[in-house]
């Protein structure tokens, strides 16, 4: 049994190398990763931990309690301490099994599997999955064995986690057949997931008709079921379907302003400020009346279409009549000015907020951080993080004030500092962290960084998603590696990621190069012969 479950880490391990195509050897984390069936007299799988190994390199499959985290860092000594806990060391040792679905058969996934002995509850399996959640396939390979296992039945956040991943790849065949298993398990958080997917995968129908069976997901609300519903589809642009449905069922639910500004906030989003305007007036003349939230939408509407003097003009007379912009709002006008570079401007709003009560929060120095990095005032910049960072509270620096700071960054040496005083206020890493990160690491040709980086989101269970496949198409598209980067396509469409519009024309252009590149060698080839001929 323990050769077999060496052989698929052996697998995993050559296909992870033969990917990368790194010069140096991967570490040996992966002949120090116990056999789940390492300690035979459990039932349950206990990990086996080195406490002396505390202070050595990071293993892949982590430690229990305090464990050195390299934050996407190649070097032992960019490290710092996070806490680790029993139920994501039996996770992890779960998640390095179902790496080797690409390479492995399904019975043999499951037959490793069934060796581990698992407990199984929930919070576990929702761990597992969502450590998948962009590789559908091994979060679907692994529900399918637990919903097998005799001794234990699937509760609701189980299959909401499952039917989520299925989603997002755009599996709803799998889905249905998923969702058709839970009758008595289906909740709000279902009735979200399925809207959101449906309307993601631009399946307008079947995202209204999840709406018409809303009683079958217990006591929802009629109004709230149908702003959910609203709300999905203009977030995935289909705003005049909304629209639409918003006035077909207007007897029913009435006009509320929270549901018009849905639906004005579509328009605004999608960037039709003649449809914005012209939907303005229909809340006029409902007799809705328009709260900050209206306000800001529209302001924001008009200051992404460059009509900043309008949105100035809207702005001072929300002040002069009494109408206080809350900071959602100034924080548009803050952005919009900063955009255009006027950025003394944008200072004097942030003076004249403070000064009529309307406290700034994090997105108004992320406003003002994000403009100043790109025109290199660094100073200015570090004098409003430290800002931040003692008014505390609203204005605590987040992922995306570390995201403008490492983008902004010039060398690798200058990452390990962001990232401690990232976790030093807290900030935890997200995928799009690793992905900034990533493509920091890819066009400054550090290897061994990027594959810590890539090995480390998928520990973590942060991806790799599309944005990280398409961060490494087009770097390694840039650094004349054809080859590598048709294999990271490749990879990203058999986990069934839909590649952008970009990056389907990089390939084309991929391919022709290649098979230029073919034929001049063939070429080479032939004259050379001749040319070897001709001599003898």
């Amino acid at each position: 049994m323990r050769s077999r479950f060496r052989q698929l880490k052996r697998i995993y391990r050559e296909h992870f190398q033969q990917k990368f195509k790194f010069h140096s050897q991967l570490t040996t984390q992966f002949s120090k990763l116990q056999s789940c069936n390492s300690v035979t007299s459990h039932k349950t799988l206990i990990p086996i931990i080195n406490l002396q190994a505390r202070n050595s390199e990071f293993l892949f499959l982590g430690r229990i309690e305090t464990a050195q985290l390299v934050h996407s860092l190649a070097n032992s000594d960019e490290k710092s301490e996070f806490q680790r806990y029993p139920g994501d060391e039996i996770a992890i040792n779960v998640q390095n099994i179902l790496k080797t679905c690409s390479v492995s058969t399904k019975g043999e996934i499951e037959k490793a599997l069934n060796q581990c002995e698992l407990t199984l509850t929930d919070d576990l399996i929702v761990n597992v999955i969502n450590r998948y959640r962009f590789d559908w396939e091994a979060a679907y390979t692994f529900f399918k064995w637990v919903s097998r296992e005799g001794d234990y039945s699937p509760g609701s956040n189980v299959f909401n986690a499952i039917l989520d991943v299925l989603g997002r790849a755009r599996r709803f065949v799998e889905l249905i057949q998923v969702f058709d298993e839970m009758p008595d398990l289906v909740n709000e958080k279902t009735y979200g997931i399925l809207l959101n997917r449906y309307a993601a995968a631009h399946m307008v129908e079947e995202a209204i008709g999840v709406f018409d069976r809303r009683k079958e997901f217990g006591e929802l609300d009629d109004l709230s079921a149908f702003q959910n519903l609203l709300l999905w589809l203009c977030r995935y642009k289909h705003v005049e379907v909304a629209e639409t449905f918003f006035e077909s069922e207007k007897n029913e639910f009435g006009y509320d302003i929270k549901t018009m500004n849905i639906i004005l906030n579509g328009w605004c989003v999608l960037g039709n400020v003649y449809e914005a305007k012209r939907f303005w007036k229909d809340i006029i003349k409902s007799k809705c009346e328009p709260d900050s939230v209206t306000y800001a939408t529209f302001v924001n509407a008009l200051t992404k279409k460059g009509k900043l003097g309008t949105a100035l003009r809207l702005f001072q007379a929300m002040w002069e009549k009494g109408r206080k912009p809350d900071v959602v709002t100034c924080n548009c006008i803050i952005d919009a000015l900063c955009f255009k570079k006027r950025i003394p401007e944008a200072l004097e709003v942030l003076r004249e907020m403070k000064n009529r009560g309307c406290l700034p929060n994090v997105t108004t120095y992320n406003s003002l951080i994000k403009h100043l990095c790109k025109i290199k005032r660094m100073e200015t910049v570090y004098e409003y993080l430290n800002e931040m960072e003692q008014k505390n509270g609203s204005c605590l620096p987040n992922e995306i004030t570390f995201n403008y700071l490492l983008k902004s960054l010039k060398k690798p040496e200058e990452v390990p500092w962001v990232l401690e005083r990232m976790e030093r206020n807290g900030c935890k890493m997200s995928t799009d962290t690793y992905n900034v990160i990533l493509k920091l690491y890819v066009n400054w040709d550090c290897e061994d960084k990027v594959r810590h980086t890539w090995e480390e989101m998928e520990k973590k269970g942060m991806g790799p998603d599309q944005r990280s496949y398409t961060v490494m198409i087009h770097g390694l598209y840039d650094k004349g590696r054809l080859e590598d980067a048709l294999s990271y396509f490749h990879e990203m469409r058999l986990k069934g990621m839909v590649p952008e519009p970009r990056t389907g024309i990089l390939v084309n252009d991929m391919n022709i190069k290649l098979k230029e590149r073919g034929e001049q060698g063939k070429k080479v080839i032939k004259l050379t012969s001749l040319g070897l001929k001709g001599n003898a």
